[in-house]
């Protein structure tokens, strides 16, 4: 016989409070279209027995008059897939405020040392600085001018062109001015029609890069290096030293990077790419393209994995040592763990009791709002609710429903390149057989869960979160830290709690891999137990001395 106290499965709750009580909260105040809209977008978090997702509305048009988190899709291309590259010199063709964000801003750590001709660009703000007669009479012969001016001065082995919003709206033709002075300099020019109005976030940014990567480096060397278990690391932008600190972990175990996109990279690493055994995905939405891609041109399949936890790290590696299947790797993946979990269970060990029960928010792009609760369970935090800026569907519930998804208008500015497999350079690097064999041990490829899978029911999931229901959601739940970006940082902090900016890591990191997760916990336990947040209201705010009230009551 049940117990009369215990609850029903249907209803759950959100830290002592109805999650659909709480939705309600948020959507009260909007105008009735608006909320309409917006209620597709906050999703209580219910999984049930037979892995049934909540639908939810991603990937659609940020409300005029809501305050988002948003990028545009420059941000996306240059900003984000781009920028960390550090010997491609990237030409922002646009007014010098979009060229800023050509600027090193997102702390992408490089190694110049790492390549023999010691390029690195990526602290520099290439620009055309286009002014009003630019605009007026166009900027091309502008654009010649500064790629030309651009290798006089520092001979790169290539030079991307990006587009910005006025170049889009005056049609000037980036990419037949790349092709011309691609034959006359003799080095791999190319352009990117990433206009920040296109699409609905800086996911279009994702996309439009992946595709000319794609088309104009990828493929170009056939060399095949050496090492025995090949990879490419895709998704991974090396802020504050996050690929570093997985280099060192495929290092001890003896996997060979073949190339990162696009943290601390090289375009020859993107030219020589797909000669790999086998791609890993960090973050699903700014790289999943490439790889579908490059399976079905080159026959390098793909897995998703996360190196943002100590056991989410030690999963994957185990992972990756059970594609090869090779014994010495599996043995010696073990031992690397083995040697590096004591010191990651000893911080935890000290710091867990004083994170124990707090409370977390993550709404950060890409797959970090999803990896990032690994590291709260370790240190025992509850995360009452999470979203991304500009996921997908799919980002959310799983690519199981990719079939079902609806391509709109802003999907379809977006070019969709048509793939195959090369005549000369398709090599499936494992049969059909050995393929299904691996599914059968749980190695899935081409594949990923989603965030919501793998959230508590109750939870709340948000897309594209406001200004609004950001300050709304602090004052009913009332988090003990709140993981966002630099945009969201001071408005969230004003009301007596951290922010963990997890965009650039406010001059922390790194937080990949074991070490990263020591760091993290370390960090964490210092935001969240200071009493510096409990200053944040003056005395009189709190203790006000003087009480009144209006003469009519």
């Amino acid at each position: 016989m049940a117990d009369q106290n215990e609850k029903p499965e249907a209803i759950m709750e959100l830290d002592g409070l109805d999650p659909e009580a709480v939705k309600a909260d948020l959507l009260r105040v909007y105008p009735i279209k608006v909320a309409r809209k917006r209620s597709k977008q906050i999703v209580v978090n219910d999984v049930g027995h037979c892995d049934e997702v909540p639908v939810i509305s991603a990937n659609a048009r940020t409300i005029p008059g809501l305050i988002g988190q948003r990028g545009c899709c420059y941000a996306g291309c240059k900003g984000v897939v781009l920028g960390p590259t550090r010997d491609i010199v990237n030409i922002t063709h646009g007014p010098i405020g979009c060229g800023f964000y050509s600027w090193l801003t997102r702390r992408n750590q490089t190694d110049p040392d790492a390549s023999e001709d010691r390029h690195n660009f990526i602290t520099y703000c290439f620009s055309t600085d286009m002014q009003e007669e630019e605009i007026i009479f166009g900027g091309e012969r502008k654009l010649r001018k500064a790629i030309q001016e651009a290798y006089d001065n520092f001979k790169p082995k290539a030079i991307a062109v990006f587009a910005t919003c006025p170049v889009g709206l005056i049609g000037d033709d980036i990419h037949s001015v790349c092709r011309e002075m691609k034959g006359k300099l003799g080095i791999n020019i190319f352009g990117f029609s990433c206009e920040g109005y296109k699409g609905v976030s800086q996911s279009a940014g994702h996309h439009i890069a992946n595709n000319q990567i794609f088309k104009h480096v990828v493929g170009l060397d056939d060399t095949v290096q050496k090492g025995n278990y090949k990879v490419n690391l895709l998704g991974e932008y090396n802020i504050g030293g996050d690929a570093f600190e997985i280099d060192r972990i495929f290092e001890k175990c003896g996997i060979s990077i073949v190339a990162t996109y696009s943290g601390n990279s090289s375009i020859d690493a993107f030219a020589n790419s797909h000669t790999a055994d086998l791609n890993l995905i960090m973050c699903h939405r700014s790289i999943n393209y490439v790889a579908e891609m490059m399976e079905k041109k080159y026959g390098l399949p793909w897995i998703k994995i996360n190196f943002i936890g100590a056991e989410a790290t030690a999963g994957s590696l185990r992972k990756i040592a059970k594609y090869f299947g090779d014994q010495k790797l599996i043995d010696r993946v073990e031992e690397v763990i083995a040697e590096e979990m004591p010191e990651v269970e000893k911080a935890c060990k000290e710091i867990r009791p004083r994170t124990e029960g707090k409370k977390a928010m993550l709404f950060v792009g890409g797959s970090r709002a999803h990896h990032y609760q690994a590291l709260f369970n370790e240190l025992g935090m509850k995360v009452l609710s999470a979203g991304y800026e500009f996921a997908h569907r799919d980002d959310y519930e799983g690519r199981k429903v990719m079939s079902s998804i609806k391509v709109d208008a802003d999907s379809r500015n977006i070019e969709e390149l048509e793939v195959s497999a090369d005549p000369n350079q398709y090599s499936p690097r494992k049969s059909s057989e050995e393929l299904k064999k691996l599914e059968e041990q749980g190695v899935t490829f081409s594949d990923y869960e989603g965030m919501m899978p793998t959230m508590k029911n109750g939870t709340l999931i948000i897309d594209d979160i406001s200004q609004f229901e950001t300050d709304a959601m602090i004052e009913i739940l009332k988090p003990d830290i709140f993981c966002a970006g630099i945009k969201e940082k001071y408005s969230v902090q004003k009301h007596g709690i951290p922010l963990k900016q997890l965009h650039s890591y406010d001059y922390g990191g790194p937080y990949a891999g074991f070490k990263g997760a020591v760091n993290f916990y370390k960090e964490i336990d210092r935001m969240v137990n200071s009493k510096v947040w409990g200053y944040m209201k003056a005395p009189w705010e709190k203790n006000p001395e003087l009480t009144a009230t209006y003469a009519w009551d």
